[in-house]
């Protein structure tokens, strides 16, 4: 998981990783530079995108493959709509979506052949972008996490003081 990291400014930890992996589950490697990670593939290999939500948030996430919006192929933008990936789970974005229960596989390949420049142009191949929103009103700092995490139901016995 440690090809791509999205960080929150707030946080010291890991709150969402990111990762393209093969069809074998196996993180394709890939290199930093000048704040962008680059990923290696193999013409034709399939790939997907893994996010791993370590926090107690859910998270609304955008997805775009070489600019197409992953959900139905039209050009992206972050205000569109996304997936949802709940607390402490994982999303496995497959490829792009054909149907509810078809996707078109994310693939490596030639410029010319992508979907993309066969329909919108090809400026974007070969990026993929995520644009991550948190649940409106959650709170997710590390102490706030550490704090409702640890929290207990019941910290003492007895019975509530009377006003004064």
């Amino acid at each position: 998981w440690a090809d791509a990291e999205v960080r929150a400014a707030a946080l010291t930890e890991v709150a969402l990783s990111v990762a393209l992996v093969d069809e074998m589950g196996r993180t394709l490697p890939g290199i930093s530079a000048n704040g962008r990670t680059l990923i290696v593939g193999e013409d034709g290999a399939r790939y997907r995108i893994i996010v791993r939500n370590a926090t107690t948030a859910r998270f609304e996430i955008v997805a775009s493959v070489d600019g197409l919006d992953v959900i139905d192929g039209k050009p992206a933008a972050p205000d569109r709509r996304g997936y949802i990936v709940d607390p402490h789970d994982t999303l496995v974005i497959d490829g792009f979506r054909t149907s509810d229960t078809n996707v078109a596989a994310f693939r490596f390949g030639r410029v010319a052949d992508s979907y993309a420049a066969q329909t919108s142009g090809d400026r974007n191949v070969g990026v993929v972008g995520l644009a991550i929103f948190s649940e409106r009103g959650a709170v997710w700092t590390p102490g706030e996490l550490h704090m409702r995490d640890t929290a207990n139901p019941f910290p003492s016995r007895g019975y509530a003081m009377p006003p004064r």
